[in-house]
C-alpha cells in the first residue's frame, strides 16, 4: 500500500497501479467509470455502501476533470479498500451526483460545462443529506466559505497528500453515519424503507408508515452497516439523551413497534445481539 501515500496535484505524475477490475455496476450509468477490488462479490445497496461477503464498504464518487489526478485519487481510494464511481466533467459528474448511488461525493470546483458549485447546489435540492467533500485548487477564504455555506461537510486544497484526503474522508464517513439523513432507502427482504416519506413499502403493495423516532432509529442503524449499536449510542444519537442520567426501555419500545410494522417476527431484520445491542440484515 506504500505507493498508494502520494502528493496529489494537478500535474500529471508516474506512479505504479494498483491491482483493480473496471466494470459497471447494473443500475449505474454506464459511462460512469466503475472500480472494484472483487466485482463478483459485491452488491450494490441502496443506502451508498457494497455488501461484499458480509463486509459494507462506502461507494465514494469523484468528479474531477484532470485525468492524472481522477486516476490517482481513484487509486487511492481503491487502495484503502472502498468502491469508486468517476466522472471527468460537469456535465457527467452532475448526472453522477444525481443518479448514482453512493456514500460520499469528492468534487472538484473548476470543471467544463457545470462547475463545482453548481453540481453542489443541485445535489443539495435533490439529495439534501449527501456527505461532499470539496477538492480544489481555489485555496481562497471566499471559496472555501462559500463552498461550506452551500453544504459541503469539507474543503481540501490541492496540492494535498492521499494520507490526509483518506484521513478526511474518513472523518466525513464516520459523521454522516451518526446524523440523520432526510432521504434515503433500504432494501430488506420483502420490501423497502423510504426514510424520506418514512414509510415501509411492502412487495405485496402494502404500506406502513413510521413515526420520524421510528425512522431515525432505523436509519440510524442501517447506516452501520451491519455493526451492533448498543442502545446508549442509539439514546446519544437519535433521541439527543444522555444514557448515563437515566434509565429507560425507550430503545427497547421502539424496537418492538419497528419490528411489528416490519413484520419480522423472527427476528432476522433487525436483530438483537446479545451484550452488543442492535443491527440490520438487509438483502445479500
Amino acid at each position: 500500500m506504500l505507493h498508494c501515500f502520494r502528493q496529489l496535484s494537478g500535474a500529471a505524475t508516474s506512479t505504479p497501479q494498483p491491482v483493480i477490475e473496471t466494470g459497471a455496476p447494473a443500475r449505474s450509468p454506464s459511462h460512469f467509470p466503475v472500480f472494484r477490488l472483487i466485482p463478483q462479490l459485491a452488491q450494490e445497496d441502496s443506502t451508498g455502501y457494497i455488501s461484499q461477503t458480509k463486509a459494507m464498504i462506502p461507494v465514494i464518487a469523484v468528479i474531477e476533470d484532470d485525468a492524472a489526478v481522477r486516476q490517482g485519487i481513484v487509486d487511492a481510494l481503491t487502495c484503502a479498500g472502498y468502491e469508486v464511481l468517476a466522472a471527468g466533467d460537469g456535465r457527467a459528474g452532475l448526472e453522477l451526483a444525481l443518479r448514482a448511488k453512493y456514500a460520499l461525493l469528492l468534487l472538484d470546483l473548476v470543471l467544463p460545462f457545470h462547475d463545482g458549485f453548481e453540481i453542489l447546489q443541485a445535489l443539495k435540492r435533490e439529495r439534501p443529506g449527501q456527505p461532499v467533500i470539496i477538492l480544489s485548487a481555489r485555496g481562497e477564504e471566499g471559496d472555501r466559505v462559500r463552498g461550506l455555506k452551500n453544504g459541503a461537510d469539507d474543503y481540501v486544497v490541492k496540492p494535498f497528500s492521499v494520507r490526509e484526503l483518506l484521513a478526511r474522508v474518513d472523518a466525513v464517513l464516520r459523521r454522516s453515519s451518526e446524523r440523520p439523513v432526510a432521504g434515503g432507502q433500504w432494501q430488506f427482504t420483502g420490501g423497502t424503507a423510504d426514510f424520506e416519506k418514512r414509510e415501509l413499502r411492502f412487495d405485496d403493495g402494502s404500506r406502513a408508515e413510521l413515526s420520524e423516532r421510528e425512522a431515525e432509529l432505523l436509519h440510524y442503524v442501517v447506516a452501520q452497516g451491519g455493526r451492533p449499536v448498543p442502545r446508549e449510542e442509539l439514546l446519544r444519537h437519535v433521541w439527543g439523551l444522555d444514557p448515563r442520567r437515566l434509565e429507560t426501555r425507550t430503545v427497547d419500545m421502539h424496537v418492538v413497534h419497528l419490528r411489528q410494522k416490519l413484520r419480522d417476527v423472527d427476528q432476522t431484520l433487525l436483530q438483537t445481539v446479545r451484550g452488543k445491542g442492535y443491527r440490520v440484515e438487509g438483502k445479500e
